[in-house]
């Protein structure tokens, strides 16, 4: 529940900006020393010199290998870019400065602060429509930089800012997020131009070579159906990937930190000394608890680190009580997943997590040494892919599978015809006897698996089409599945 604030935090001593240049119509070159992660927060290997793609076609995203070059790339910005212009809008607590024209359309805003950023209504923001701290998070949230904030009629960078090292982040499906105060060179060394009110320590950068605003991104990625490779589906997902990693419960901890710790009479006390790095602290141990990168062993110290914050802090069971509360409600502030399987491992947590530390606490208390930092999982395998949903969407789109049908003389291919029959979840529930993506197991288990398809008892949410049918058993009948 706690850390202390003895580590050494970044030096105080001025740095010179770090650099990204950006070559004409062809890849972004990150100075070394600018750290590269996933849009988990994961750290991505890269050797030197570095070349991040920007074309959108590269092999070996996020990496570069000269595609630019046969696609003819132009980082020319397209004249029906959204105009530059810097709009102010006035409220009781303070102004707030917003400019489309530097929007990546991320939806941090829209998605998490409805009351003050209002999709498809004029004014778009209503800066009285929430409380200072959420209008401040709200600001240093948006990946762009297209937002700001200041008491007065001014932005105020002290404000719409947060100081935090140099880092790329290569978000999921969309554009290089760069934050820590990176500066933008053309090749001549020239600062590239931005547009008014933009952040001078956070932008985002296109990736998927279609920006009407180069090298900035304006969110054309969402048009042009911009995607990622897809993760190995037979891989179940950790805690950790499911909550949207480090970023996410880094979201989570900063709003419980700053929305419910300081002035509540109880938990107020107890984290009166914690360090400015504390929410980062905490994130990164969730992280690693969830099945994460070892963040906070690597960091911070691991197990015997975390245990020796609570020894001797006697932490009372309605201190515990309430932070368990707070900390689930501020899973629900942070946007992280709502599933009821998620919620149910995370909750489990929480609870078996916070009660450790208070017998951890108590007078006289001597915890176990050497204990391994704990890895949760999913709670009795209820995996959101283990039972179907009661949504209609949702059902809907599990039902609506890509089946690709050969031709009447065409050989049945398992991984081509056979294998996508089967969703997520069917392959889950079935897991206990036999894989269903598993050319092996499935020909091994073939006559038995026809059967239940014939008899509808298989999927268990409701019986496949005849076409479908049909095609398993074209392909079973040609199986020899071993005796």
């Amino acid at each position: 529940m706690t850390d202390d604030n003895s580590a050494q935090g970044p030096s105080d001593k001025q740095q010179p900006r770090k650099r990204i240049v950006v070559r004409r119509n062809g890849p972004y070159e990150p100075e070394p020393g600018i750290p590269i992660v996933d849009h988990l927060g994961v750290p991505i290997a890269a050797e030197a010199p570095m070349r991040l793609c920007r074309c959108g076609q590269s092999q070996t995203r996020p990496f570069c290998d000269d595609s630019h070059v046969a696609r003819g790339f132009t980082d020319a910005r397209d004249p029906r870019r959204a105009p530059d212009r810097l709009e102010v809008y006035a409220g009781q607590q303070a102004f707030v400065f917003d400019n489309r024209g530097t929007c990546a359309h991320s939806g941090f805003c829209t998605d998490r602060l409805t009351s003050v950023f209002r999709l498809g209504e004029q004014p778009f923001i209503a800066p009285s429509g929430a409380r200072l701290d959420d209008l401040l998070n709200a600001v240093r949230r948006c990946p762009s930089g297209a937002l700001g904030i200041g008491i007065g009629p001014k932005r105020d960078a002290s404000l719409s800012d947060v100081s935090r090292p140099p880092q790329i982040e290569v978000s999921k499906d969309g554009p290089y997020r760069v934050t820590g105060d990176v500066e933008l060179v053309d090749e001549d060394g020239a600062p590239i131009t931005q547009n008014a009110g933009a952040s001078q320590e956070h932008a985002s950068l296109c990736r998927c070579g279609a920006s009407l605003n180069k090298p900035f991104c304006s969110g054309m990625h969402w048009s042009v159906a911009f995607r990622d490779p897809v993760p190995d589906p037979m891989r179940e997902p950790t805690l950790f990937e499911w909550a949207g990693g480090y970023p996410a419960l880094l979201d989570m901890t900063r709003i419980f930190y700053s929305r419910y710790v300081p002035e509540d009479p109880l938990l107020g006390p107890l984290f009166a000394e914690m360090s400015p790095d504390h929410p980062e602290r905490v994130a990164a141990w969730l992280s690693e608890v969830f099945g994460g990168p070892l963040f906070y062993t690597e960091r911070y110290g691991g197990y015997r680190r975390m245990v020796s914050q609570h020894i001797g802090k006697e932490i009372r069971p309605e201190q515990r009580a309430l932070w368990a509360t707070y900390m689930v409600q501020s899973a629900d502030d942070a946007g992280l997943p709502s599933d009821p399987e998620f919620r149910a491992a995370f909750v489990a947590y929480i609870e078996w997590g916070s009660r450790i530390a208070v017998e951890n606490s108590g007078a006289g208390a001597t915890p176990p040494p050497n204990m391994p930092v704990p890895r949760w999982w999913w709670v009795c395998n209820a995996t959101p892919a283990a039972r179907p949903s009661a949504t209609a969407s949702d059902a809907q789109a599990a039902n609506e599978i890509s089946v690709a049908l050969p031709g009447p003389d065409e050989a049945v291919q398992f991984e081509q015809h056979i294998r996508p029959l089967f969703r997520p979840m069917d392959r889950s529930s079935m897991l206990f006897a036999f894989d269903l993506w598993n050319e092996a197991d499935v020909a091994r288990h073939c006559q038995q698996i026809l059967a239940r398809l014939k008899a509808g008892t298989m999927p268990c949410d409701g019986a496949w089409p005849a076409e479908r049918v049909a095609l398993f058993a074209r392909w079973a009948n040609g199986q020899n599945p071993p005796t």
